[in-house]
């Protein structure tokens, strides 16, 4: 292997490590309150997707809010892309983003960070019809472990909720899709994740 081969090698080991691990024992470190998110003014682009992802939100069943559904979707949006990327000084494509932090250059930015500050700053709106669950992907292959944010009607399982991922885009830009719709990964739970790996000593 040469010098170059190492290094590239190495380099791709670090983007990948970390993505998916156990939250942090004492809360994330960067997560605010809603008096410390930065205002900034949605853009037609993002106006739209809130439009959407609201009605996707609305229609998980017929008690949801749908003043939850539109804070929630607002939230989604514009939390991640406004506050959060700014935050983490993520300027970069998502892998390059990890392989920074991974490094040392970058303070948070992996995927589980993104999911635990949107997850915080979604339960301080303190949600009545609507459930908050976190799932992960990848935990038992080669693949990049990846995790996220699903939303559901209250009392829904994960299954049937919407995907809220802001770090797969990169840059804070959301993806979200309904959980049966989306075809690049396999969530599961986390805690049964969290179980799966302490019994196999992985955690």
């Amino acid at each position: 292997m040469t010098v170059r081969s190492a290094v590239l090698s190495l380099l791709a080991a670090l983007a990948l490590a970390a993505c998916g691990g156990p939250p942090p024992a004492s809360g994330p470190d960067v997560t605010s309150s809603s008096q410390r998110e930065v205002v900034a003014t949605s853009g037609a682009e993002e106006q739209t997707k809130i439009a959407e992802l609201t009605a996707a939100i609305a229609a998980l069943g017929p008690d949801v809010d749908p003043d939850e559904a539109a804070r929630v979707a607002r939230i989604a949006v514009e939390y991640p892309l406004f506050t959060l990327a700014p935050r983490y000084g993520a300027v970069d494509p998502p892998l390059v983003h990890n392989m920074k932090v991974n490094m040392g250059y970058k303070p948070r930015g992996l995927c589980k960070d993104w999911a635990d500050d949107l997850e915080a700053r979604l339960r301080e709106e303190g949600l009545q019809t609507l459930s908050l669950h976190r799932a992960i992907a990848n935990h038992d292959n080669i693949r990049i472990e990846h995790s996220t944010v699903i939303v559901s009607a209250l009392g829904a399982t994960m299954e049937e909720g919407i995907v809220l991922d802001p770090w797969r885009e990169g840059r804070g830009v959301l993806f979200w899709s309904p959980v049966a719709a989306d075809e690049k990964y396999d969530w599961w739970p986390r805690r049964e994740v969290f179980d799966y790996k302490r019994a196999r000593g992985r955690l």
